[in-house]
């Protein structure tokens, strides 16, 4: 049961609260543990306050970019003071207590690992396409992926609200995670030589998907237990 603090603070984050802008403002909800889907940074921002900001985004882990000022100006008009934290509209999962609970409901763990889908739409469709072939969650990375925004909620039908979504800054090691936990990862890659009709499925899965131009990454590929394609004429 949340307490009353929690749900003021749920309640405090709107549908329609997409940024929060302003150094106090962002290392608030940073120190409130809310979801964020990136920071933004003037790149030729300088001072104390700016460096105190970096170096508790780093120690908390929370994805950031340094941008052109007229990126932050896209964004508020208003004094940003040199940060924009663009919200996440959904609630990320740890991948390490997923695999654990899913165990322990008796479930055999099927994950689908996007490693470098890019475009929005993509990884909304992705995602509706995945809660209704019963994935029990995504693992999308951090960085070189695209994010959970407006865009992909409303490809995903409403996917992404049902479906956990874990993010992780080293996707090699989650691939290892996953490995230890008892999953088998497979690739879909089209230079496989077995096609998805010669494989079996069974037993705790991962199917990794790569981006739609360089496919999945050599380091992830690497670690894979099985590739399989989809046969085309």
């Amino acid at each position: 049961m949340n307490s009353a603090g929690d749900e003021t603070k749920h309640k405090a984050l709107k549908a329609s609260d997409e940024y929060i802008y302003g150094i106090h403002a962002v290392q608030e909800a940073i120190r409130a543990g809310r979801e964020l889907e990136k920071i933004l940074l003037d790149k030729n921002a300088r001072g104390e306050a700016i460096r105190e900001l970096l170096n508790q985004i780093r120690k908390s882990g929370q994805p950031f970019q340094t941008v052109p000022r007229e990126k932050l100006q896209s964004y508020t008009r208003k004094n940003h003071q040199g940060v924009v934290a663009v919200l996440s509209p959904v609630i990320y999962q740890k991948t390490e207590l997923l695999i654990p609970l899913l165990y322990e409901q008796g479930k055999v763990p099927f994950l689908l690992m996007l490693d470098g889908i890019t475009d929005v739409r993509n990884f909304g469709a992705i995602a509706r396409t995945a809660e209704c072939a019963g994935v029990h969650g995504l693992i999308i990375p951090m960085k070189g992926n695209a994010q959970v925004t407006a865009d992909a909620l409303k490809t995903s039908s409403g996917a992404l609200n049902t479906l956990p979504v874990c993010r992780t800054a080293d996707l090699a090691g989650t691939a290892r995670f996953l490995k230890e936990s008892g999953l088998t990862l497979i690739g879909a890659s089209e230079k496989a030589e077995k096609t998805y009709f010669d494989a079996g499925f069974e037993g705790p899965l991962a199917l990794v998907l790569g981006s739609e131009h360089r496919g999945i990454s050599a380091v992830v590929l690497k670690g894979c237990d099985e590739l399989l394609k989809i046969p085309l004429f």
